[in-house]
């Protein structure tokens, strides 16, 4: 079994140790009402981008997101919240050493003592998630986890159903599938970006991720036969038709989506393995990305 399969397996335990903890990192994270920034890369990005519509929906409080290349923080935020799983991805390096004023800094990480968390006033350090994988599975889902308990939105059928995605069939129509497209309507926009992210990583298969209702207007245009579009959210009636018109096969949810999506991470390295390519050791990736000065 694959390092990734492993840790893809391995989520039940690592969802409950993590919310066992989570008293022990109410201080560190998000109050209600403060002004929040999220930062992050890659999956950690995605994370963010669910979190945020979580935490609105939630009416906690502002929060946006940014790509840690492109962070926007002086604009009077009361917390940064950095998500980085090695600690030392530059582009959050470098947002977090730029100077936030009042803003309090904290950095959610695997690896306790990396160098974002000396940039930070707070950290929390999920180190039973980290991975040996380049490609992050569980510790994205743990942190997914947390971030919702925190919110105090349920997380029972999410526990119940991760259970059920890792027992699942892998559905065929999209292991068959020559190019997946996955849907997802607000916090799960983010999760379907994510759920692509994986598949392009881990099988270097070509995947496109959407909110829902934006399909129509122009993605679609791909859809065919021998193809297939993955909402992990309930699909509107017409979109459905329209996608089914198109002859790609149609997957509607029938888990919550963070279960929805580590069923995604399970065809992910099915797919890879089809191909021939190792899902532990993905073409053109690292564990972090870590940027050289020029020269």
């Amino acid at each position: 079994m694959s390092h990734t399969s492993h840790e893809i397996a391995s989520q039940p335990a690592i969802w409950q140790r993590t919310l066992d903890d989570l008293s022990a990192h109410v201080e560190a994270l998000p109050r209600r009402c403060e002004r929040v920034a999220v930062i992050g890369c890659g999956t950690s990005l995605f994370v963010g981008q669910a979190y945020a519509a979580l935490r609105e929906e939630a009416g906690q409080g502002i929060t946006d997101v940014y790509p840690a290349s492109d962070a926007r923080l002086g604009r009077g935020y009361d917390r940064v919240l950095a998500l980085t799983r090695s600690g030392t991805t530059t582009e959050v390096l470098t947002a977090l050493g730029a100077g936030l004023d009042t803003a309090a800094v904290t950095v959610v990480t695997a690896v306790a003592g990396s160098p974002a968390t000396a940039l930070a006033d707070h950290t929390v350090c999920l180190s039973h998630a980290d991975e040996r994988s380049v490609v992050q599975t569980r510790f994205p889902t743990a942190l997914l986890v947390l971030l919702r308990a925190h919110l105090g939105l349920p997380v029972r059928e999410a526990m119940a159903d991760v259970h059920t995605a890792l027992s699942l069939p892998l559905p065929q129509e999209m292991t068959a599938a020559q190019q997946i497209t996955f849907l997802g309507t607000g916090w799960a926009v983010g999760l379907a970006n994510e759920a692509a992210l994986k598949v392009r990583e881990t099988a270097g298969h070509w995947t496109e991720s959407y909110s829902a209702m934006e399909y129509r207007h122009g993605p679609i245009a791909v859809a065919r036969k021998g193809r297939a579009v993955w909402s992990l959210t309930p699909v509107d009636p017409a979109l459905a038709k329209q996608i089914q018109d198109t002859g790609a096969a149609l997957r509607e949810p029938t888990l919550d989506p963070l279960a929805e999506l580590v069923l995604a991470q399970r065809v992910a390295v099915q797919l890879a393995e089809q191909a021939g390519r190792d899902p532990d050791r993905p073409a053109h990736l690292s564990r972090s990305v870590i940027l050289r000065p020029a020269g």
